[in-house]
Order: C-alpha cells, then structure tokens, then sequence
C-alpha cells in the first residue's frame, strides 16, 4: 500500500487544488462514503487512485478504499473548503441534498447549551461541510450575498441573484447557532458576542479566483441574523457601453471625465452600480502620469495603479479626516465612496475648484435630486454651480436571459401602468424569458444599467444659483437628456429587459 501526504499550503493555484476531479475516479468511491469521511477522489494514474482529504486517513480507511477502487492508494492534505468544492463539482452536491441527508436527531444538539458546546459543534464536520457548500453553490449560481434568518421555528436561507431574494432549502433550526459561530470563526469574528452586530472579512479561493466575503451579524429576537457579501476579485471591469449606456452617452460621460477638474457624481439607491460605474470610469482615465487615490468604505475591487484606502469610523478615520489627508498626498484624481454629510460635501466641492478631479457618489432619486440634496446638505448653490460637472443616475435591471427569450403579450396592468406614466400608447414588439436551465428557469440572467445622465451647462449653473427644485431642472432639460424610464423602456424594446422590470425599478421615479 502506497500513501503520501502533503502540506496543507500548497500551491493555491487552480490547476492544483481546483481541477475538477475525474468521472472515472469519482465514480470509483460512492458519494455517501466520500461525503461520509471528506474524501475527494481527484484522479487514477498508473493503477493508483489519488484521494484528497481533510487529514491523514486511518490504515482501516485506507483499506476501506483499496477495496471499493481496487487500487492502492494516495492520499493528499487539502482544506475543507476545497475538499467541499471538489465534492460539490464531482457527485453535484447541493445544499438541498446535504440538508436531505442530514441526520437531524444526531444534529439536535448542535444548538448547544453554552459557548463550548456552540463551539464544538461549529467545528463538526457536517456544519464546516454545510457552511462550505452553501458558500460555493452561492458562487456558482452568481449569488451577490447570502442571508441566513432566524425564526422562531425556522431558519430562512435566501440568495440574492440579479438583485432579487431567492429563498433556497433551510437548514435545520437547530443548527442556527453551530452555523452562525462557524462563519464567525472563518472571518475572525468573537463567537461569545451574540447580542451586538459584528462585522467580518473571509477571503477563499473559488474555481481558481479570489473571492472576498463581507460578514455582517445583527441580533433579532430569534437569534442573530447574517449576511454574507460575495465580492469576486478577479471579475474584469466594465467599459461604460458594456455596463448599458449607448453609444452617445458613452462618450459624452467619457468627454466629462476627462475634464481636469471639477466634482462628477453617480446617484442612485443601496446597490444600483454606483461604485462599479466609478470604478469603470477610474480605469478609463487611469495613466502612469495621473495620480489616482480613492477612499471607500470598504473597497470592493482593487484597481492596478490606484491608491485605494479603507475609511475607519472606530478609529476617527472618516470620509471627511481622510479627503483633507488626500488633498496634502499631491492627487491628480480622487474619489470619494460616498458624500454622507456637509462637511465631506464642502471638502470635495473645494477640492474639485482647486484643480482636482472629484468623483463621487449620492443617494438621490434622479440625476437633478443632486443638486437640491447638495443644497440640503448646506453647501453653498454658487460652490455647487461652479464645480459640478455632471451627475449620473442609475438602476439595474434584470437581462432576460438569451437562451430562452421569446416574444411576449404584454399584461394589461403592466401595459396601462406604462401608457399612463410615458403619457403614449405603447409600440412595438417585447420580450420576456421563458425560463431554462442556463437561468435556471427564471427567465433572466446577469444584469445592466439604466442611466440617466444630466450635463451642468451654462443654464443649469443659472438655475442652481437661483436655487431652482430638481422639478424645475429636470423640466429645462425635457427632450435633451434621457430619463432612467425613458432608457428603461428604450431596452424593453430592444429586447435586452422586460416591460416588468422597468415597471420593478423605475415607477416609483417616473410617477414622481
């Protein structure tokens, strides 16, 4: 009999620990013994079968495999997460099978009375394996965070896909806390503090990327919640076309940024792209002759050549305190994760008349709100009239996945509700997705941006010094400039989205 083991820190890269494992090799050890004992068979090679496994496997398990393969074997040290994701790839283990087979009385004390008992469930090989197969199923499926909720006599698992909340198979309830303290343990988080929100940080590998994952726990009266932000690092960005703008608009945005100086912003709600069009702007105008320097709370994505710097309100390093240390770093271009407050507002603004190029982002409806909310803020309307450039609104909204796309009836509801905000009938013909295996029968997949971008010419600056409402702004540029429905409904006749998407994401501005 023939066994070797290896170290743990192995090269991590993904020919390595992420090739798929062999058919013929895994169809050699039943699933229920390899799930059974974390095994992952990788490959046979001269009559030997190559095992991956969590830890050196006893003499009896050793022979246990010889007789179910009829070889000898080899067995290689391997994480449990890459040992769960090899499992996941070769027998398509899912969480829904996983939660099938869980022994649920043997679980029962998984809950467990006090911290050491909590602890060493957390550390049991069915919670590492389940937590590990509910992170890489998020991954494959294109999930952007995962939610686990507490109920009183339930827990509730959702991905969210595209944007929108997909409930999956839960958990068993008594399992809660053993889960919760194993993603605390995996991002560093203190498992005794159960009754104040906590923030973490785990970084794995998936498929051969790098992918970071935000940790947020908040306490509810049924335990604690959490959320889990999946942030994939090598995702390549996004040229403006790409990310939904037209031709036209793309090069008029590409036209503003390029200005010297001077304050552009993007707008939008919690998740509508903001950050991810700054960051695609960033690295149109990156050169080794600009000094670029960002300051974000966190950073999503790391950009080649940009100085990138976390904000740490616990430790007094604001938005605020960090842009005046900035502007003494000699920056050609800096941008600001989120104007929050005056006196970031005012710093920024004044950086943008002293010869820098400000970009940053805001929480407004539409691309003239910026104005009013800067004003709000208590920024001065000539500050504001004389260094804004430009102002990018944005939504997403769900591609109706290309695979399955077919002509669709418009509902009536859906059809009175559009004729009535456009103010015309409705022409032309729309799309919906029927529903397939590659969007796993949604209909949808992937998404894209509606813009809506506002240009501060001569008469806007007029107006933002009278202190004219956003109305009256957006009224001036009618006809000029594009509106998110007016671009949401330019798409559903493209056939890129659906009529209800537009609806989904851009009614509430429109009847504004």
């Amino acid at each position: 009999m023939q066994t070797t083991t290896s170290s743990p820190d192995v090269d991590s890269s993904p020919q390595a620990i992420h090739r798929p494992p062999s058919d013929p090799a895994a169809r050699l050890v039943p699933v229920d013994f390899a799930r059974k004992h974390n095994l992952l068979p990788l490959h046979t090679r001269n009559g030997i079968l190559h095992v991956a496994a969590i830890s050196q496997p006893t003499a009896e398990l050793i022979d246990d495999l010889r007789l179910l393969s009829g070889m000898e074997v080899t067995v290689e040290v391997r994480s449990p997460a890459e040992i769960a994701e090899g499992l996941t790839d070769s027998y398509q283990i899912t969480v829904e099978r996983m939660i099938e087979d869980l022994d649920t009385a043997q679980a029962a004390g998984a809950e467990g009375k006090n911290l050491h008992d909590i602890e060493v469930a957390a550390n049991e090989p069915t919670v590492v394996n389940l937590v590990n197969v509910i992170i890489s199923t998020a991954l494959r499926e294109r999930a952007s965070d995962i939610h686990l909720l507490p109920f009183e006599s339930a827990i509730e698992l959702r991905y969210r896909i595209d944007g929108i909340l997909q409930p999956k198979p839960p958990p068993p309830r008594n399992l809660h806390a053993a889960l919760v303290s194993r993603i605390k343990i995996m991002a560093d988080m203190n498992i005794a503090e159960r009754f104040l929100p906590q923030d973490g940080h785990i970084q794995i590998h998936h498929r051969g990327e790098r992918v970071d994952i935000r940790v947020g726990t908040m306490p509810t009266i049924h335990g604690e919640s959490v959320v889990l932000r999946l942030l994939a690092r090598n995702n390549r960005l996004l040229e403006p076309e790409e990310l939904g703008l037209d031709a036209p608009r793309a090069r008029l945005l590409k036209s503003l940024v390029r200005k010297p100086h001077g304050l552009f912003l993007t707008t939008g709600p919690t998740g509508s792209g903001k950050t991810t069009t700054l960051y695609s702007v960033l690295q149109g105008i990156y050169s080794p002759e600009k000094k670029i320097i960002t300051i974000e709370d966190p950073v999503e994505y790391e950009l080649n050549g940009v100085a990138q710097i976390p904000v740490k309100p616990s430790r007094g390093f604001t938005f605020a305190t960090g842009l005046r240390a900035i502007l003494r770093q000699d920056p050609d271009v800096v941008m600001v994760g989120e104007i929050r407050d005056a006196e970031t507002a005012e710093i920024a603004i004044r950086a943008a008349l002293t010869g820098h190029q400000v970009f940053s982002t805001l929480h407004t409806n539409d691309a003239p709100g910026a104005v009013t909310r800067l004003i709000d803020m208590g920024i001065e309307p000539f500050l504001i009239a004389s260094s804004l450039d430009g102002v990018l609104a944005q939504r997403l909204v769900r591609r109706i996945c290309p695979a399955c796309r077919t002509r669709a009836d418009i509902p009536a509801a859906v059809r009175d509700q559009i004729e009535r905000l456009n103010g015309r009938p409705l022409s032309g013909e729309y799309s919906t997705g029927a529903g397939c295996p590659e969007c796993r029968g949604v209909g949808y997949r992937g998404r894209l941006g509606l813009f809506e971008l506002l240009v501060i010419n001569r008469e806007l600056r007029e107006l933002i010094l009278q202190r004219r409402s956003s109305a009256e702004i957006k009224s001036r540029v009618r006809g000029v400039m594009t509106t998110l429905f007016e671009d949401g409904l330019a798409k559903a006749a493209a056939g890129v989205t659906s009529l209800e998407e537009v609806v989904r994401v851009c009614s509430a501005d429109a009847e504004e």
